[in-house]
């Protein structure tokens, strides 16, 4: 049975953020259907009341699933966005985050999406990351157990965290490895042309 993603959006989120792990978590799929096997996950686009959202930019993503009806998950992504406050000030967005994460088995964040899982206490004693101009702050506010610079993604089971932008993919692509192994994790970066390093060290800052 294919494993149940959601990919949680909101009012000012960064589409590759999002847009990343969706990428990779459907080549995952569609390369386990071109073997002829079934497909590896469900992916669902989710808000917090199910009503059209817009990216940092303008681009506006509809038919998201509310918060209430995502129902259980495999795995939450909560992506990041620019202006930080403004969706922790969005108590419908905390409200959403914390009912989904209650609901799933793995919950990810993406950037400054780890902000987020803060503010609802899933970081709480757990090693965390975000982007990297941010992990100084996100460790200085205390609801983490430390900051964990020059990486991709810190996994501690069943929170995991991943650094800015363009390491959701690979910390996505991390995901498809505990799932699925690490063949089809390499196969699903190939097939993306993504130079993807399993260690999630990051060489670039």
């Amino acid at each position: 049975m294919a494993l149940r993603i959601g990919i949680l959006l909101y009012d000012g989120f960064d589409l590759i953020d999002s847009g990343g792990p969706y990428e990779v978590f459907l080549t995952a799929s569609r390369l386990a259907e071109r073997d002829g096997d079934a497909a590896l996950y469900d992916v669902r686009l989710i808000s917090p009341q199910g009503s059209d959202v817009t990216a940092f930019g303008g681009m506006t993503v509809t038919g998201t699933t509310s918060a209430p009806d995502a129902g259980s998950l495999h795995t939450l992504i909560v992506p990041g966005l620019v202006d930080i406050e403004a969706a922790r000030n969005d108590p419908a967005v905390g409200e959403a985050v914390a009912s989904i994460a209650a609901a799933s088995t793995v919950v990810a964040s993406v950037c400054t999406g780890a902000f987020l899982l803060a503010d609802q206490g899933l970081l709480e004693g757990r090693p965390a990351t975000t982007h990297w101009e941010d992990v100084d702050l996100l460790a200085s506010e205390g609801r983490i157990g430390s900051g964990v610079t020059d990486v991709r993604w810190v996994d501690t089971g069943a929170v995991v965290t991943s650094g800015g932008l363009t390491s959701g993919i690979h910390m996505a692509l991390h995901l498809v490895e505990r799932d699925y192994g690490r063949e089809m994790a390499q196969r699903t970066a190939r097939q993306l042309d993504v130079d993807w390093d399993p260690a999630g060290e990051r060489s670039v800052r």
